[in-house]
């Protein structure tokens, strides 16, 4: 069934040079141009948001680009608000682009009187009014039964199968993959499939929130390239010590591939001080100026399988069919010579 009206997009303040990426990328795609609707968000005096959109969109099919990352409640506040704003002005559907979903880690109550709040964000978009949702790897699984709406949760492990298949030409017999934690297995496990490479975990125990206690590694990882798989890095710190420990069990090398890059705090010094030779993010969260000038972090694009995604949405056709490596590559190699195979 092919759709009436044209897609618009709209975007807040949360990663707008991600959001100009994807309406680029859906113009080159479309062959005619796709822009971000004129639109302004502001604080008031008291940091209270203000909303305007300066374009008539009655009956649209309206994508909103917003991640809800640091300052958290600031960028979900942007969404609920321009999410009404588009809702108020008759919009005809309205999905919430969130490359990266904030209180995903709270899913659910691990000690008594503890909250839930990936179900209380999710029902505060439903809310708002949004229609669908499209993400990037979710913290966890369940949280996509937490809304009423269809979610779409994409994946980065496709990306970095690219990126690895690039950058280890040659050597890709010498890679295993690890997972950081015992929960993070099956993300790990998915890449690993890709790639054909061993697994291994490096088990911890947490005292309290942000500290790990004590670390253990289950499997063999002597002479092997190390390719820690993660979904979120705050602060680092369970990174670079699971690093620092499969140096020691006799990797050869230690490399990180890790879905959103929040890296708050000293987690860019960790991380420029540790013992991995790189650590690899998206672009689901924009990088500030001290992540892009690390020598060791490096930043893959999430930009045309979104444009892909919301291209699909638009036009009623699969969106799972972007979960495979090989419907990724025409994606990314046209322009991305990095992602280009021989």
């Amino acid at each position: 069934m092919q759709p009436v009206k044209d897609p618009k997009l709209i975007a807040g303040n949360g990663n707008m040079p991600l959001a100009k990426s994807i309406a680029r990328r859906m113009s080159m795609h479309r062959g005619m141009g796709v822009n971000l609707v004129d639109a302004r968000v502001e604080r008031f005096n008291d940091q209270e948001i203000f909303v305007e959109v300066f374009e008539n969109v009655r009956g649209e099919d309206m994508y909103v680009i917003q991640p809800t990352s640091n300052p958290a409640n600031d960028n979900l506040m942007e969404l609920l608000i321009m999410v009404d704003a588009l809702k108020r002005s008759s919009a005809a559907r309205i999905t919430a682009v969130i490359p990266y979903f904030g209180y995903a880690r709270q899913d659910r109550r691990s000690k008594a009187r503890t909250p839930i709040s990936a179900k209380l964000v999710a029902n505060l978009i439903t809310q708002a009014g949004v229609d669908r949702v499209l993400t990037m790897d979710l913290h966890a699984a369940q949280i996509q039964a937490f809304f009423d709406i269809p979610v779409d949760n994409l994946y980065a492990a496709p990306i970095f199968a690219l990126d690895i298949e690039h950058h280890f030409k040659g050597r890709m017999g010498e890679l295993m993959v690890v997972s950081p934690d015992v929960g993070g297995v099956a993300r790990a496990r998915e890449l690993a499939k890709r790639i054909n490479a061993p697994l291994a975990i490096v088990d911890k125990r947490r005292e309290k929130a942000g500290e790990v206690a004590e670390m253990t590694v289950i499997g063999d990882v002597s002479g092997r390239t190390c390719l820690i798989v993660d979904d979120i890095a705050d602060t680092a710190g369970t990174l670079c010590k699971a690093a620092a420990l499969l140096m020691d069990h006799g990797a050869r090398e230690v490399h990180g591939y890790i879905s959103h890059g929040v890296l708050s705090g000293p987690a860019v010094d960790r991380i420029s001080a540790s013992v991995m030779t790189s650590l690899v993010i998206t672009d689901t969260i924009e990088p500030p100026d001290p992540v892009k000038a690390a020598p060791n972090i490096r930043i893959v694009p999430t930009a045309p399988v979104f444009a892909q995604a919301l291209l699909n949405i638009w036009s009623g056709t699969s969106v799972s069919s972007l979960f495979e490596t090989e419907t990724l590559l025409p994606i990314y190699e046209s322009t991305y010579p990095v992602f280009q195979r021989p």
